[in-house]
């Protein structure tokens, strides 16, 4: 089995080391291509105001100077000899849950792998606490990856999907099992932006990554991460709502 792994935390991110490890419990054809830097929160965006660089750090382990939507399109393109069987992406530092997969570099990268009919699964180790920057533990995710995975690999995908998965931030042997479950949706009402002055004495902006609640009580990947589950969401690309479609064309008939 060929395996590409990507992410959007960058081709030195702690995640991808994890990622790579759950991907050898399966394969040893394993081909990594990630972006350079980081490009959290950069959503499905293709690079096209400027060339993207690839760059070959090894055999099999290529970066690319753009987003994860470059990295997996170069890699589907340029790098490899032939399609993966699976694409993986993450292990993200960061929970991508809700409506947050939109803005998810990511979930991103494996809605590219999908749009080219290629099993993909994007994997997210979620934190507790803030300001923790690359010493978040991803205890979860590496103890839990394979097993995770596993069941998923005989599973005929439906066209245009993917599976989205999460791990809740907690020990190991702390995680209650797995559930599947469908998207949660955030209050955004309630999302922070921080101001500041920077040294310069210029204001800026920074958004926050905190304060933004939830409704609970319903069977979402916001509630099963809260109760100690790794929760696992089947996630499609038609974003098309089909209940508006009939009001709409009698507007315009």
């Amino acid at each position: 089995m060929r395996i590409l792994l990507t992410n959007d935390d960058g081709i030195f991110a702690p995640g991808l080391e994890v990622l790579e490890k759950i991907a050898r419990t399966f394969s040893d054809d394993v081909w990594i291509c990630a972006p350079a830097e980081e490009q959290s929160g950069a959503g499905h965006s293709l690079t096209l105001g400027r060339p993207v660089r690839l760059r070959q750090h090894d055999e099999r382990r290529f970066s690319v100077s753009g987003t994860p939507t470059d990295a997996v399109m170069m890699a589907l393109r340029k790098v490899m000899p032939g399609k993966p069987d699976l694409i993986l992406s993450g292990v993200n530092r960061g929970a991508n849950l809700g409506d947050d997969v939109t803005y998810s570099g990511t979930v991103s990268a494996a809605i590219e792998g999908a749009l080219a009919g290629i099993r993909s699964i994007a994997l997210s180790q979620v934190y507790a606490a803030e300001g923790m920057g690359d010493r978040v533990p991803f205890a979860a995710a590496e103890a839990w990856g394979a097993k995770v995975i596993a069941p998923l690999l005989g599973l005929p995908f439906a066209e245009r999907t993917l599976v989205n998965i999460n791990f809740p931030p907690i020990e190991a042997a702390a995680v209650q099992g797995i559930r599947v479950v469908r998207q949660g949706f955030h209050d955004y009402a309630r999302g922070s932006v921080v101001e500041g002055t920077d040294p310069r004495g210029y204001q800026y902006f920074w958004f926050g990554l905190h304060g933004i609640e939830h409704t609970p009580g319903h069977q979402t990947d916001l509630e099963a991460i809260q109760d100690g589950y790794i929760s696992v969401t089947p996630l499609q690309l038609d974003l098309t709502h089909n209940a508006s479609l009939a009001q709409l064309a009698e507007r315009f008939a």
